[in-house]
């Protein structure tokens, strides 16, 4: 009977490693298939204690809920739902590490955070109409019991098995004390008896170590079932993406098409003007060369300039293009040398372990350009701090100025222009600026470093 319980053991390790969520032979290694189921036993008190807290957040939901009706509640009910998402969200992330299954947040995106009552009765509006909410409410019902008692069985029959073991010293004590003196189908009234109870403490054990994998995946597939989106929430999160793609390229043609003008107009205007003065001074110069020398020599002299300065239009149409320098040194250089033709005193500090994709670096290059642009024009501020960093698998910028505050994406093309770039690429841009001051422009972009460090930081 030992043998076919440690068989069992290993079996369930064949089937699934619970850890990395993969499919294979894992059992033909006899220790590391007890090691699995080890860890999953003693996973199992984890998971079961989260009773404590679910409990005392559905309470504090409840009470919430009840004085809706009193304004109060609309006050409690915002931070207490997000306590009990964070303990989701924990969930979930034992989910993926233990378990090797992946919990994707249902949750609907919620309205910023305004002040006062009218605002948390706007984000307690947004909470209670998610349907991920209430299913989150009914998982602190559900799991407190079914999870519970699914998560703790592995332990209980392990320890039951321990008690088999150790009956051969503790059913005298047992016995004395008017306890329970049976141990499965055995009575332990002697010491024969309690060895006979013992021999099935090993397979007992082992029983419990074989069911912990399998208590483990239903314990995950319950958590996935009323913390994961259903189909509906994935087809309207599908739908979302799908609206906000099509803003996104929409913004993208519109924004190519206006640079496409700008080009155009700044060559025709510009460089292109200049061309054809040449052109033409170098006519009447040909034609005055042989009987007023002095007057060539000005027109030539006059066309000189002329070239140089279509040279330097020329070279200020590129860096609106792209940068020499953003492709030669990088993102960190590139915003320095931006900085060191503002108007204003800038210090840059950045932190970038390499490069990201040339769309995505230029992106971000032309947003802190813009915002430092916003900043000398509208802001009085004398001082901007730019930082530049990454983190968490975003590349992130951030422009502070001691200006008089009150910048406001919905009353300006400005910043809304600068949240049209970052959202091509799937960006966000976050403004903080109180009246008064100080104004704080966070931009994120989603990406990858592929390169290494250029410069130093």
């Amino acid at each position: 009977m030992t043998s076919s319980i440690t068989t069992g053991v290993v079996n369930n390790v064949q089937n699934t490693d619970t850890t990395t969520g993969r499919t294979g032979r894992t059992g033909r290694d006899p220790l590391r298939a007890l090691g699995n189921a080890v860890r999953s036993t003693l996973r199992g008190p984890v998971l079961a204690a989260l009773a404590v807290p679910q409990l005392l957040l559905l309470t504090a939901a409840t009470v919430a809920a009840c004085l809706l009706g009193l304004g109060v509640g609309a006050l409690l009910v915002p931070p207490t739902v997000l306590a009990i998402r964070g303990l989701a969200g924990l969930r979930r992330r034992l989910a993926a590490r233990w378990s090797g299954v992946e919990i994707r947040d249902p949750y609907q995106p919620l309205p910023d955070a305004e002040p006062g009552f009218r605002g948390a009765w706007k984000r307690c509006q947004a909470i209670l109409s998610d349907q991920a909410s209430w299913r989150d409410l009914l998982w602190l019902l559900v799991d407190p019991v079914v999870g519970f008692t699914v998560a703790i069985i592995p332990l209980s029959v392990v320890a039951y098995g321990v008690l088999g073991l150790l009956l051969p010293q503790l059913w005298q004590p047992i016995a004395d004390h008017g306890g329970n003196t049976w141990y499965l189908w055995i009575h332990v009234t002697d010491s024969g008896a309690a060895g006979t109870a013992a021999l099935f403490g090993v397979p007992v054990m082992l029983a419990g170590l074989a069911i912990a994998p399998g208590a483990l995946r239903a314990h995950t597939a319950l958590a996935k079932s009323l913390l994961g989106p259903t189909a509906r929430a994935e087809a309207l999160a599908a739908e979302r993406k799908v609206a906000h793609l099509t803003e996104t390229r929409r913004d993208a043609l519109t924004t190519q098409a206006a640079e496409l003008r700008r080009i155009e107009r700044d060559l025709h205007d510009g460089a292109q003007a200049r061309l054809v003065a040449m052109g033409m001074n170098l006519g009447v110069a040909e034609r005055l060369v042989e009987r007023d020398p002095e007057a060539a020599k000005q027109l030539l002299a006059e066309t000189r300039q002329a070239s140089a300065s279509a040279l330097n239009e020329l070279r200020d149409l590129v860096r609106g293009i792209h940068p020499p320098v953003l492709a030669d040194r990088g993102l960190a250089d590139a915003v320095r040398a931006l900085c060191m033709d503002s108007p204003l005193n800038v210090t840059v500090s950045a932190d970038l372990p390499g490069r990201p994709e040339a769309p995505v670096e230029s992106a971000l290059y032309f947003a802190v350009s813009e915002a430092l642009t916003n900043a000398a024009k509208h802001s009085g501020a004398s001082h901007v701090d730019v930082q530049l960093w990454y983190e968490n698998g975003t590349l992130k910028a951030q422009v502070t100025d001691d200006g008089t505050g009150g910048a406001d994406p919905s009353r300006g093309t400005g910043l809304r222009g600068l949240e049209r770039r970052l959202a091509t690429f799937d960006g966000v841009l976050a403004v903080r600026s109180p009246l008064g001051g100080p104004t704080t422009l966070t931009m994120e972009l989603p990406c990858e470093l592929y390169s290494r460090r250029t410069s130093s930081s």
